[in-house]
């Protein structure tokens, strides 16, 4: 019989089937946002990109010329992505684990960013181990989550949105609900100080997304 954390970590792959964003309404102007970031990053060269799905992410940073290796535990997103594969741009099968560890463990890195990913994990912390230990000492995370607050929390329930927005009918989804305070914490004690946050989609407070910079702790 399987103990509690091999239950917890049982993963069933995500299919991915085409070469647009998950969500291919949002997933481009989300990713936008994100590079408009990271261009007002000195010294970047080098990104892993956790979790990049199908690669579209990071086709977009290769195109722009950074050097980009893309991880993901879906095998349909890692063959979509190979499609894209070119000099500076590579990928990996693999979970966050202390085994994708060892496979970067030569390829110290600038800058992570993962994308809507860590709010779809049993043990998000692991996410931020592997971030924490291929990144440079001072290197930059960028993280996005959908976000939430008291006054969306609100909205949600008055607008009597609360059940569909969590909803429990369909495999796989959303297992963590991060606020600013909860996603802070979980950054900084895995090694990061917390730079700041920004903010995307629909009004002030009922915000869509976030987006943490980080750096790793020196």
């Amino acid at each position: 019989m399987k103990n509690q954390r091999e239950k917890e970590n049982s993963y069933e792959e995500y299919q991915y089937r085409s070469i647009e964003p998950g969500d291919i309404l949002y997933g481009p102007q989300l990713a936008g946002s994100v590079i408009q970031q990271i261009a007002k990053l000195d010294g970047i060269e080098r990104i892993c990109d956790l979790g990049c799905g199908n690669g579209y992410l990071a086709e977009r940073l290769g195109l722009l010329g950074y050097s980009v290796i893309g991880v993901d535990a879906s095998e349909s997103g890692i063959a979509i992505a190979n499609s894209r594969s070119c000099g500076n741009i590579g990928f990996l099968c693999n979970m966050f684990d202390s085994v994708l560890i060892e496979k970067l463990k030569d390829r110290e890195v600038d800058l992570v960013t993962s994308l809507d990913v860590i709010e779809h994990l049993y043990h998000p912390s692991d996410i931020l181990n592997v971030a924490h230990s291929v990144l440079k000492t001072g290197g930059r995370l960028i993280l996005t989550t959908p976000y939430h607050g008291y006054l969306k929390n609100l909205a949600l329930s008055i607008l009597d949105k609360w059940d569909a927005h969590h909803g429990v009918h369909w495999d796989g989804g959303h297992i963590k609900f991060f606020s600013v305070q909860t996603l802070k914490q979980l950054v900084e004690d895995n090694g990061f100080v917390v730079q700041g946050f920004l903010f995307l989609g629909r009004a002030p407070w009922l915000w869509k997304s976030m987006i943490c910079l980080a750096k790793k702790a020196e």
